[in-house]
């Protein structure tokens, strides 16, 4: 990771807010603390959805679909240049089967209200 630890400390809090209060709840009301307001998100197979009131609606429908248990990020690296930050994860969802889905990411981060969050939102299933 080549960013600073105050910049992956603020990265970890963003990304606890989706981890415990968005997907273990399925509350997306705290989204609005993990995605700019004018964020976009590219998931596998559909169109880019852009704004949190439609990133909301996906996650709503989305979790509800996998019945997605719980979610865990990891950063596998993480470049910071100007006002934004570049990262490659991993992620693994629980489902309510007990399967586990890995994930890889790519988010472009922004700071928004003083806040890093999540500006652009790219993941693909690990075949």
């Amino acid at each position: 990771m080549s960013i600073s630890p105050e910049l992956a400390a603020a990265m970890k809090a963003t990304n606890a807010v989706f981890v415990n209060e968005v997907v273990p709840t399925r509350d997306v009301a705290p989204l609005d603390r993990v995605y700019t307001a004018d964020a976009r998100i590219l998931p596998p197979g559909s169109p880019v959805i852009q704004g949190r009131d439609a990133i909301k609606a996906f996650w709503t429908a989305g979790i509800a679909a996998l019945d997605c248990k719980s979610a865990t990020l990891e950063t596998v690296h993480a470049e910071a240049s100007g006002d934004v930050i570049a990262e490659i994860g991993k992620a693994v969802l629980t489902l309510g089967s007990g399967a586990n889905v890995e994930v890889k990411y790519v988010v472009v981060w922004k700071q928004e209200d003083g806040t890093w969050k999540w500006h652009y939102d790219m993941w693909s299933p690990v075949a």
